[in-house]
């Protein structure tokens, strides 16, 4: 795992639980401290012993750009958060698509619907939304924003898969019928930005908070209070990992392996379901 700040990352647990139900004794996964600026170094230094990395911020972007190749979703976004070692050097791939897609599946209870995607925030997150949106067949995305200007890479990223795109500015929005008439809304940004908008977000018939530390957030206990369903960030942590056991072994990820020590690592906070 690189990254800078990296030491709270919960990575280590899902993989290390994955190889060991896997049976890929001597296999490890470690946190290494490393930045934007000293990822291309890094990795160009890596023996071939060496099958994989997880990216996490502030390198996703550099990671994109070092790589010899990438993923059609990598490219989507903009970023990576996955190097896996090929021929010749690394593919990108970016597993946070697949990490909302399964969180609002699972836990979001995300069954299809005819309204927009919604993103609330124009963050590094944000991209990997609008994508998993994509793949969940929808064709409109809305994103609010405080600063339209930051939405730009966001709306540049779903108006390059085919979808309509409209920016927001969060003075202007509409929560409630933003909310009700949405087929599934991402919030992207902390506890405190929307607190007096819960009461109005809680009414999205799919809703994923990706904040889950500290827990439960305002909105998670609203959502609870309301009987809806919620998919956190943690769940889409589990679901994004999936994806690069499996790039990473060649292996069918041990999901629920993977789930469980999540679970016990976390003070079995959330029920993290699989499907």
């Amino acid at each position: 795992m690189l990254g800078k700040p990296v030491a709270h990352s919960l990575s280590p647990v899902l993989h290390q639980a994955a190889y060991d139900a896997l049976g890929l004794t001597g296999w490890t996964y470690e946190r290494c401290e490393v930045d934007a600026e000293g990822l291309p170094s890094f990795v160009a230094g890596l023996g071939p012993e060496w099958a994989g990395l997880s990216v996490t911020m502030p390198g996703k972007r550099a990671a994109l750009e070092y790589a010899t190749e990438a993923t059609s979703r990598a490219a989507a976004v903009g970023a990576a958060n996955t190097l896996v070692r090929i021929d010749g050097g690394w593919r990108a791939d970016c597993t946070d698509v697949a990490g909302v897609v399964g969180a609002l599946r699972a836990a979001g209870e995300f069954g299809g619907g005819s309204g927009p995607g919604v993103v609330v925030g124009a963050g590094g997150t944000a991209a990997a939304a609008v994508t998993a949106f994509a793949e969940l067949d929808l064709t409109e995305v809305r994103v609010v924003a405080r600063d339209p200007a930051r939405a730009e890479p966001t709306a540049a990223a779903a108006r390059g898969l085919g979808l309509t795109v409209e920016v927001i500015r969060w003075s202007d929005v509409d929560w409630r019928a933003l909310a009700e008439k949405s087929a599934a809304l991402v919030s992207t940004v902390p506890s405190a930005a929307v607190a007096e908008h819960i009461d109005d977000l809680v009414h999205a018939p799919c809703l994923l908070d990706v904040i889950y530390h500290p827990w439960p957030t305002p909105l998670a206990q609203a959502r609870e209070a309301s009987g809806g369903s919620l998919a956190t960030g943690l769940d889409m942590l589990l679901h994004q990992a999936f994806g690069q056991v499996e790039q990473f072994t060649g292996h069918a990820a041990p999901r629920e392996a993977m789930r469980d020590a999540l679970r016990t690592a976390t003070g079995d906070i959330l029920p993290l379901p699989l499907d």
